[in-house]
């Protein structure tokens, strides 16, 4: 029938005249065919329609649609509310934010989705996003309510979007089976997969999530959520602002600073009350915090005491709610204070000048915010949100961040030595290309703040594992809850030994210099070729460019390096978990070390978890990349000629048999004891051992 009308439809376009109508007529018509699911034929409890719409689109079906194309779209509506939420596969994780941008908000969750995609690289679902916008907020506080009453409107905006998605999300019954939602025609396959995690405005409301779920029947029940009362709190743990420290500490570290004794300079976007500006800058009491600003207020502390300066940071932190407002002005040295950003014009001491490294006598706060973003000092940290940094080349048209046209800023007008991305979206790839490209150390927002997305996805890993458990009879329910919490500690050290390791392979990739284009030119054209990668989407460098390279000797910058690498292991774990090496027996120590200790009682369990396959591709394809380089899996393959099951239990063995763990941890243990560059030569030693074992035994 379906086949009947589409024909129908088509035959009945071709009456029309105007060639516009045509246009917008088609295009409507392949959205209807795209549609999967609807909740549209769905009713309530009493029998009325339900008071919102959700329809779930194969975005990939649809020629139209902006790269990088979702593998799926939920879009919710309703009279006070518009969302949407994208995800790149079946398997997908990612935050959901209260957005301010109503008329673009796809726009701001693609920009979002596409970071997560690459910072998923190191988890085991694909990235996801989603944005909603509640409708009726600029009228309640046209209306003069207080903060209160705008969060609950924002609540009820969200509990609608999320009960638009879960109405037409599958789910999976006690003995394991899928099952449709009532009311749904699903034109797919089963899809009972949909986690959420907290994000911009959303920080306090992962127990509303999990109890809609729990309404729902949802079989994820409070896993559908991170971060929830039962869970693992990431500004208590300070997670994401503990997994960018790594990456600023390995910058520092290999041009031969200890930021954790010695004293540098810092300059910020964000205040003491957020998550990741709070918990960042109290992670060294070595930190001279020099000038920061957030959406109210600028902070300008010249030479400042680092011992007095963190005390009072912390004293901040502490409150309950804060801002630089109050900052203790005494405790600001001379010439300092803190500034309003309503203010007309605001004069500039001889104190804050020299700090700044500007001639002014007077600014308004805008050109004041901009001057501390060009700040020369040692260290630039984002905690906040906005995209503060293009590219000379890109127009803030093309950036999508309305509200911080006016601050921003080119990369090559950075002063500081690194750049550490605690928020998301900070910069555009090519301001972080051109800064890198300019002499600035800095990764991608993808590295830097990944811990976040990662102790949310062990999470939820670890409470199918233990609600297994509880399942089958063998941990009690009531030590549920005891138990996850006695393992925070390790999961936030096992969080960030990927922000270590991953930040060490981006420091050996970028070791190898020109002489790596070659390798890394053929895999971009296979994936390329696969229909993977998309290099103009992604920033990287056509076939000319690199030419142009090779000719000028110069190489991939650090931010392009970190997304090949993040390609790199989507592809190798896709290519894992359609292998039969997950179903080896070799490899069930690798998903027992994937959890905590605690948990390795329940190995009979973990066999039978619904991601096993999927957590043992993401650890493998992790520390194949991390340890040998991001297209060392596909030379292999070509060259012995093997499949990718050769591949990854040659690897293992090889790891084994030479005991290159060992010897890798060794020179981890010689951080500030030997120089950057002799550590990098003595891991770059045990990566060639590596890869030519590997070799070996997969010809085998």
């Amino acid at each position: 029938l379906a086949a009947e009308l589409t024909a129908k439809i088509t035959a009945l376009l071709q009456d029309v005249k105007s060639l516009d109508h045509d246009r917008v007529l088609r295009r409507l018509a392949l959205l209807i065919g795209a549609i999967k699911r609807t909740n549209f034929y769905q009713t309530t409890a009493e029998g009325s329609p339900k008071p919102h719409i959700s329809i779930k689109i194969a975005s990939r079906e649809l020629d139209d649609l902006p790269l990088p194309k979702p593998y799926r779209e939920i879009f919710v509506w309703a009279p006070h509310i518009e969302g949407v939420h994208l995800r790149f596969g079946p398997v997908a994780r990612g935050g959901l934010r209260w957005s301010d941008r109503r008329d673009d908000f796809r726009t701001e969750v693609l920009g979002l989705v596409k970071a997560q995609q690459v910072k998923n690289a190191v988890i085991v679902p694909v990235g996801s996003k989603g944005g909603f916008f509640p409708k009726n907020l600029a009228a309640i506080v046209r209306a003069g309510a207080d903060r209160d009453a705008q969060q609950a409107e924002a609540i009820r905006a969200y509990r609608t979007f999320l009960s638009g998605m879960l109405d037409i999300t599958d789910n999976i019954a006690a003995d394991g089976s899928v099952t449709h939602p009532a009311d749904v025609v699903a034109w797919e396959g089963d899809d009972p997969y949909l986690v959420v995690a907290a994000d911009k405005g959303t920080a306090t409301f992962s127990d509303i999530a999990n109890g809609i779920s729990s309404d729902y029947g949802f079989w994820l029940d409070d896993a559908f959520a991170s971060g929830g009362s039962v869970g693992y709190d990431h500004k208590g743990m300070g997670i994401t602002a503990r997994g960018a420290w790594e990456a600023v500490k390995r910058h520092f570290r290999e041009i031969g600073k200890d930021i954790q004794t010695e004293p540098f300079t810092v300059v910020g976007v964000g205040d003491m009350s957020g998550d990741v500006f709070g918990n960042g800058l109290l992670l060294s009491k070595a930190s001279k915090l020099v000038a920061a600003f957030d959406h109210r207020d600028i902070f300008i502390d010249p030479n400042p005491d680092p011992a007095v300066s963190w005390a009072e940071r912390k004293r901040l932190f502490d409150l309950p709610r804060s801002s630089w407002q109050d900052y203790d002005k005494a405790l600001i040295s001379q010439g300092g204070g803190v500034f309003s950003r309503q203010a007309k014009s605001i004069t500039l001491t001889p104190e804050i000048k020299a700090v700044l490294d500007i001639t002014e006598d007077s600014l308004d706060p805008t050109s004041l915010m901009r001057a501390i973003l060009k700040a020369p000092a040692e260290l630039l940290y984002l905690g906040g949100i906005g995209t503060y940094v293009k590219a000379a080349t890109e127009t803030d048209a093309q950036v999508g961040d309305k509200g911080t046209d006016a601050l921003r800023i080119d990369g090559t007008d950075l002063r500081v030595k690194v750049v550490g991305e605690g928020a998301n979206l900070g910069f555009t790839q090519a301001g972080r290309i051109a800064f890198a490209a300019n002499g600035g150390r800095i990764n991608t927002d993808a590295i830097d703040n990944s811990a976040g997305v990662d102790t949310s996805d062990h999470e939820v890993n670890i409470k199918i594992l233990i609600g297994s458990a509880i399942t089958n009879g063998v941990l009690p329910k009531e030590e549920r809850t005891a138990l996850l919490a006695s393992m925070t500690d390790e999961v936030g050290l096992k969080v960030l030994a990927h922000n270590y390791d991953q930040t060490l392979a981006l420091t050996l990739q970028q070791a190898e210099g020109p002489g790596g284009l070659d390798a890394q030119q053929r895999f971009m054209q296979a994936l390329s070729a696969r229909g993977k990668l998309d290099r103009k989407v992604e920033g990287l460098p056509n076939d000319i460019q690199i030419g142009e390279m090779r000719s000028t000797g110069k190489a991939l910058t650090r931010p392009e390096l970190a997304v090949l690498m993040a390609y790199a292991k989507l592809d190798l774990a896709e290519e894992i978990v359609a292998s039969t090496a997950p179903e080896d027996p070799f490899f069930e120590e690798t998903l027992v070390r994937y959890f905590p200790a605690p948990l390795a009682r329940f190995e009979e369990q973990m066999k039978g978890h619904r991601l096993r396959r999927e957590i043992v591709a993401t650890v493998l394809c992790n520390e194949i990349v991390n340890m040998t380089g991001p297209t060392f899996p596909d030379r292999l393959r070509g060259a012995a000629e093997v499949d990718t099951t050769a591949l990854v239990i040659a690897f293992e063995a090889a790891r084994r048999i030479f005991r290159l763990d060992e010897a890798w941890d060794a020179v981890n243990a010689l951080d500030l004891k030997v120089p950057a560059e002799t550590q990098a030569a003595m891991y770059q030693e045990i990566a060639k051992v590596l890869r030519r074992q590997t070799f070996w035994l997969a010809r085998r």
